[in-house]
């Protein structure tokens, strides 16, 4: 039947090989020469989560396998370029997708595309005994604090929008991790968790005057990572004394935290939503960018990310400032810009994104909409934001709920009335992970 003249093309993401795989290889090798489209981390994210493995890791390890030809490319889901341009006698892949949603579609125009050249789809029955989802949920399950680190900068790297979720206890994280909403086969989901200052002050009844220390902090969001597998921002304030940050940001690496984000303020925190700002003071750029070298210089991994938080908006000291501020942090080696606003308006941020993309020292764009939530990531996205955070959602979600609950027990001198307004304790108990 081998035919080395015939062109079989096998589309695969392959973060770990498995029987499966290799099945699908050898069949494919029996019909002509084995072309493998290895999907881009850029296409695998537009669908599932970030493979495990990077592309060129991939490329390497699918290259070297015995009965692959020739690997190229393949930087969608939809593959009608790749079947135009190389209009391949045979296309092979498992018989899975026929019942997949958006894969079902896209089987369907591949179809089409090969009738037109008289191309043959083979469908080799999917192993059901083994998967990469699988295999990757149990490297996950176990992540080292190095593996961890890495996985913000990569999701910033490759896909055009990354989602961010306040998580302030384990319970709130492991809710982050696992919600999720599907539309068309697409799977939308919280790419990584925000450690709030605020969040993280409110549950323990304190102010968010930083009343509430970094060793306790700290100490949360061990218990979190002991439960969950997304990456983790830490919300750092100002970043403390200079003095400190040194300690701060070698525990956070040790832990596994992704990045830290620090504002340019000094003295006293004050919440920078409050509408009075007169007791707030900016720190110089000077001694901010002192800060952000020092941070860069303590840091051991290349991939540990600092965002650095402008607050002139804030402090109505213009758009002006808060571009010449951007430059010089991003001169002064950050890896993030977050401009933060209290208006309920995206005309000052949209037009500081407008203005900085424009200068050569422009970097990834970060954005928290408390104040004008009315914005759509679309629009985030066509002005240059990369990362949105919803920094305080989880927390103020329960206060209403919990209010109600207790006050309908008040009133009723029973918990009957309740209970259709709560969780059951059978889907409250299977979001805990299992052993």
């Amino acid at each position: 039947m081998f035919n080395k003249k015939k062109i079989v093309y096998v589309p695969l993401a392959i973060d770990f090989i498995h029987s499966g795989h290799l099945n699908i290889i050898r069949t494919a090798k029996k019909f002509g020469k084995v072309v493998v489209g290895l999907l881009t981390d850029e296409a695998i994210s537009q669908y599932k989560k970030l493979p495990t493995l990077n592309y060129e890791e991939r490329l390497k390890i699918v290259s070297n396998i015995k009965d692959v030809d020739q690997v190229i490319a393949q930087n969608d889901w939809d593959y009608s370029q790749t079947i135009k341009m190389l209009k391949p006698d045979y296309f092979i892949h498992g018989d899975d997708w026929k019942k997949k949603g958006t894969q079902k579609k896209i089987r369907s125009n591949v179809i089409k595309l090969l009738k037109k050249y008289s191309g043959k789809l083979i469908e080799p029955k999917y192993t059901q005994s083994i998967s990469s989802d699988d295999i990757k949920k149990k490297i996950l399950e176990n992540l080292t604090p190095n593996l961890r680190i890495s996985i913000l900068k990569r999701l910033i790297d490759k896909k055009k929008f990354v989602r961010v979720l306040e998580a302030h206890n384990p319970i709130s994280a492991l809710i982050a991790e696992k919600a999720s909403y599907t539309k068309n086969g697409i799977v939308q989901e919280f790419d990584c968790m925000w450690s709030s200052s605020l969040a993280d002050s409110t549950t323990r009844g304190k102010p968010d005057n930083q009343s509430v220390d970094y060793s306790t902090r700290l100490f949360g969001l061990n218990e979190i990572f002991d439960v969950t597998t997304r990456p983790m921002i830490f919300d750092g304030d100002n970043g403390g004394e200079m003095h400190h940050i040194p300690y701060l940001i070698k525990t956070l690496e040790r832990l596994g935290v992704s990045a830290i984000a620090i504002e340019d303020k000094i003295g006293v925190k004050q919440n920078s939503l409050f509408a009075d700002q007169s007791k707030s003071k900016q720190d110089s750029i000077k001694n901010f960018c002192k800060k952000i070298k020092l941070i860069q210089k303590t840091k051991k991994s290349n991939d540990f990310l600092l965002i650095t938080r402008i607050e002139s908006l804030i402090m109505n000291k213009g758009l002006k400032d808060a571009l010449k501020r951007a430059e010089a942090y991003s001169k002064a080696g950050c890896d993030l810009i977050l401009i933060h606003s209290k208006s309920k308006h995206t005309k000052e941020i949209f037009e500081f994104s407008s203005q900085f993309k424009k200068s050569k020292y422009f970097k990834p764009l970060v954005c928290v909409p408390s104040t004008y939530s009315h914005v759509k990531e679309k629009d985030l996205i066509k002005n240059h934001f990369s990362v949105v955070i919803y920094a305080n959602h989880l927390l103020r979600s329960i206060y209403p709920a919990m209010t109600s609950a207790a006050e309908g027990i008040l009133k009723n001198q029973r918990s009957k009335d309740i209970e259709k307004k709560l969780t059951s304790i059978k889907e409250i108990i299977s979001l805990i992970p299992k052993i």
